[in-house]
């Protein structure tokens, strides 16, 4: 279509007001079936693309997205997803976006509830959920589809809940390029560690778990021989009680010396062989957090994987905002880039691609 056409233009050819044309094309009551029918029929021939940016602004209506993720501490991966959905609002700021952050507790199935039943109060417009386990997050799910409000899932992956989007890495594939990166600098190994958080035997989300069937997969098929011991670190400990832990684990497994963690948390392993002193040790771990990258920098770590945690929380809100006030169709799954960092790139590696 002629770019430059004009609602009068429209107007002439359908043989209407150029009110008429308006009601039309903005959905509008108060428009006869014979003269709708003209608009359209003209609309169709000329191909008419209307410009939702323009329309979402003449509406001047406001639209309130609910971003539901685990409660976490400072300098956190979650605190980069919720600095990335400010800046979306930021960026959208013109379209009246909002975006309220709402927290639940991991592992407590009842603060889940809790959280989204209090969301639904407000009947937000798009929902943003890090889903808890499978059946519980489809209570809230279900609701969702039942009146309508979009939803993406952030973090971990369950099509069986039909979102309208999903962004996180592919977890399988990140866990099997994780154990590769990490074998080339331990290969000559008999022994290596698998540092986990969890509770009442279980990590934290469904995505870990991927992590780690696809870092088995890995090691099952290239280094069968060789031994992969597990050690838990309970959540929400004080440093004296992991330094405890991890001395104990050391002494005890003097011949470990890599380290893999498939969380955030690996600066815990880090920060202690700092103050231990311990430099025959490597770590592997993930995310972009300040306190894994000093540890990168100063080389208690090996790699970091990064997840793009603030682009994962600015594209979920701009994913809202494009499908419910532009009506754009939008990708289903959007699989974020698996980066591998080192102290020689760290201080080059940008979390924002705006």
């Amino acid at each position: 279509m002629n770019e430059k056409i004009r609602i009068k233009d429209i107007a002439e050819k359908s043989g209407v007001s150029v009110g008429t044309v308006d009601r039309v094309l903005h959905n509008r009551p108060n428009v006869s079936k014979s003269a709708r029918e003209k608009v359209e029929s003209v609309l169709k021939n000329i191909n008419y693309q209307p410009n939702m940016y323009a329309s979402a602004l003449a509406y001047n209506k406001s639209y309130t997205f609910y971003c539901i993720i685990p409660r976490h501490e400072s300098e956190a991966y979650w605190e980069e997803i919720e600095e990335g959905a400010a800046k979306a609002c930021e960026t959208r700021r013109g379209f009246h976006i909002d975006v309220k952050i709402m927290y639940y507790k991991r592992f407590e199935k009842s603060t889940f509830i809790d959280t989204y039943e209090e969301c639904l109060k407000y009947n937000p417009n798009g929902v943003i959920v890090v889903p808890s386990d499978l059946e519980t997050t489809k209570g809230f799910t279900n609701k969702l589809h039942e009146r309508n409000i979009p939803f993406i899932l952030l973090d971990s992956y369950m099509p069986d809940l039909k979102p309208l989007s999903f962004f996180g890495q592919d977890s399988f594939c990140s866990g099997y390029f994780a154990a590769k990166m990490l074998m080339l600098i331990a290969s000559d190994e008999k022994e290596i560690m698998l540092m986990k958080q969890t509770k009442d035997g279980k990590v934290a989300s469904k995505q870990q778990e991927n992590r780690e069937v696809g870092f088995r997969h890995y090691m099952q098929d290239h280094f069968p021989k060789t031994k992969i011991t597990e050690l838990d670190l309970p959540l929400d400990e004080n440093t004296s009680n992991y330094d405890s832990i991890l001395d104990e684990f050391f002494t005890l497994h003097p011949h470990v010396h890599h380290c893999i963690t498939l969380c955030s948390k690996s600066h815990i392993v880090g920060e202690f062989l700092l103050r231990t002193n311990k430099r025959n040790i490597q770590i592997m771990g993930y995310d972009m957090v300040e306190k894994n990258a000093k540890c990168l920098r100063l080389g208690t770590i090996s790699f970091l994987i990064a997840q793009h945690a603030f682009m994962q929380g600015y594209n979920c809100v701009d994913t809202l905002f494009k499908a419910i006030v532009l009506k754009k169709k939008v990708d289903p799954v959007n699989y974020m880039p698996i980066e591998l960092l080192s102290k020689e790139n760290v201080d080059f590696y940008r979390r924002t691609q705006l």
